[in-house]
């Protein structure tokens, strides 16, 4: 049976560049990507229908390894004429008055302020999307999300302060096979010559052979010079 490798991620996240290194490194080993929701990742995984996955943060650890990757920028989904559109980011008390939308398929958290008004989460976020262009409210994603699921009559600005979206690979973690191994070691930018996780022994380079030194001569004693005359004191003429 030819091996193959399934790779679970959820919308927003690319894996492109990994699969594109896998491709090279295992030409052999066909790799095929399974698109999930963020509400299904975990389940996807612990049932096997992905080898590992790109997930969102965070994950129950009992039964599911995870590395995390990168983290998020939060931004609120906005109509463009909507009035904190003139603002280059956005706070969480400019939207104390809002209807804030975080869909049943993201595990992003929004803390609802005292007053605020109320909302029934949307199931998914081409859901939501289609509630902010309606005027209905306003959507919390992270950023790839608000550009994946980009409108013409729509924008988004950065929430300062707000809960942040982190990205990880999971698998399960009695499930740590070879391959996992190998696509471990892609997403941590280990080179091909390295072994799975673990550090190659260097290569122990041969000493050159040191060369004989030449038997020690015996030191020449420097000639001596020939004493000087004695000279007499001149003797005097009679």
């Amino acid at each position: 049976m030819t091996p193959s490798f399934r790779l679970a991620y959820v919308p927003g996240v690319t894996p492109t560049k990994w699969v594109r290194i896998w491709n090279e490194r295992l030409p052999d080993v066909p790799l095929t990507l399974v698109q999930v929701s963020p509400a299904e990742a975990h389940d996807v995984l612990r049932a096997g229908g992905a080898d590992a996955g790109f997930v969102r943060l965070p994950i129950d650890r009992t039964d599911l390894s995870a590395i995390p990757l990168y983290t998020e920028t939060t931004v609120v989904v906005i109509p463009k004429d909507h009035v904190v559109a003139a603002v280059d980011e956005v706070s969480p008390e400019d939207l104390a008055d809002e209807i804030v939308f975080h869909p049943l398929d993201e595990t992003l958290e929004w803390e609802r302020r005292p007053g605020q008004p109320a909302a029934e989460r949307p199931a998914t976020t081409a859901d939501a999307i289609e509630l902010v262009a309606a005027g209905v409210g306003v959507l919390l994603v992270p950023q790839s999300l608000a550009r994946l699921h980009h409108r013409k009559d729509l924008t988004y600005r950065p929430v300062t302060d707000a809960p942040e979206s982190r990205v990880a690979l999971s698998w399960p973690e009695d499930a740590t096979t070879d391959l996992v191994e190998d696509f471990i070691g892609i997403v941590r930018g280990r080179t091909v010559n390295s072994s799975r996780g673990r550090t190659p022994t260097p290569a122990v380079k041969e000493k050159p052979q040191a060369k004989a030194k030449p038997a020690a001569q015996p030191k020449k004693k420097p000639a001596s010079r020939p004493k000087a005359a004695k000279r007499g004191k001149p003797r005097r003429r009679s």
